[in-house]
């Protein structure tokens, strides 16, 4: 049995061939494809977070509005970029979205990676400390954001206060029990998967890494993976970990299917760069019919290491066609391959 979601770039742009040509489009959309995909049985709603750019940048009106309208489904990010963070709001808009979905958050973070423009942390007013990378002040600001989503108090109360206070230190409000383990880190690199789970937070692995050893992208991904759960079986934490990867499948059960991304099929492993002199492995799409498809998903050994899977979607063409796309990937591919 494997969790299957779906994880949204949330593109938009006035294209003629788009179902999502504004920002509007796009907000909406993301609401009624959770709303859908819960109604067909898929297990999980993610959402890409990126800045300065026709994208969703601001997750957690939209993780709210999705926590009202759904009951069952869990509801998350592939990532949130912590540079961009202010950790102590984050944990107040953190904790009211998981209320209001009682408690179905599972929240991916990250250092972050490149972006549409240069530093652009520096436009949202945060800075390195002195001696620190942009990706240092990233991991910095996640531990804060982990240690304040604990619920213990650490602000001194205002003797005078406009409205009584609970004895002792206070705590950031509101506060959602359990949040703190619901937490995830997008990792690029084997490093981070095992600071990952010495921290305590879940692993996300998307469909890009550091290439670390030369070998096909998905050898290279399950070999991170277990790194992660070998170091959180050290740090001795007592709950299970989980571990997601991302990938772009499409089955071709039709026409539409071929004509969209019958150019897929055959697609390899790339090389590229995500930092200055350093390479990074792109993992290959799949798609193809159904049979084909379960042969070559079954091959892929990162998948068989996680116990989540995150299907990039187009969501440039509209709701019914990706609810189509999930639904091909739960009824044609999933059983044959013990996932449902």
């Amino acid at each position: 049995m494997k969790k299957i979601g779906f994880l949204s770039f949330g593109h938009w742009a006035k294209h003629p061939a788009y179902q999502t040509r504004s920002a509007s489009d796009t907000l909406l959309q993301s609401i009624d494809l959770a709303v859908a995909a819960e109604a067909i049985g898929l297990d999980g709603a993610y959402f890409r977070v990126h800045h300065f750019a026709a994208q969703l940048a601001s997750p957690f009106p939209l993780l709210s509005a999705i926590g009202a309208k759904t009951s069952t489904i869990e509801i998350g990010t592939g990532v949130i970029d912590m540079r961009y963070e202010n950790p102590l709001y984050m944990v107040e808009d953190a904790g009211a979205a998981d209320l209001i979905s009682q408690g179905r958050l599972q929240l991916g973070i990250s250092r972050g990676s490149p972006e549409q423009v240069i530093d652009g942390w520096r436009y949202f007013g945060y800075e390195p400390a002195e001696g620190e990378s942009d990706a240092d002040m990233g991991r910095r600001k996640a531990l804060e954001f982990l240690d304040k989503l604990r619920g213990i108090g650490f602000a001194q109360p205002n003797p005078n206060p406009m409205f009584p206070n609970p004895p002792g230190l206070l705590r950031l409000e509101p506060y959602s029990e359990g949040l703190r383990e619901r937490i995830w880190w997008g990792a690029a690199s084997n490093a981070t998967a095992v600071w990952a789970a010495e921290n305590g937070m879940y692993l996300q692995s998307s469909t890009l890494k550091f290439d670390e050893s030369g070998k096909p992208f998905h050898i290279q991904q399950a070999e991170q993976i277990r790194l992660y759960k070998e170091a959180w079986k050290k740090a001795g934490h007592q709950r299970e970990p989980r571990v997601s990867v991302s990938r772009s499948i499409f089955a071709i059960v039709n026409e539409q299917d071929h004509r969209y991304f019958g150019q897929e099929a055959n697609r390899r492993d790339q090389i590229g760069m995500i930092e200055p002199g350093r390479n990074a492995i792109f993992g290959r799409s799949y798609a193809a019919e159904p049979d084909q498809l379960i042969k070559e998903l079954a091959a892929d050994e990162a998948i068989q290491e996680a116990d989540t899977l995150l299907l990039t979607i187009p969501n440039t063409l509209g709701v019914d066609y990706n609810i189509h796309v999930l639904s091909s990937i739960l009824e044609y591919v999933a059983p044959g391959l013990g996932w449902r």
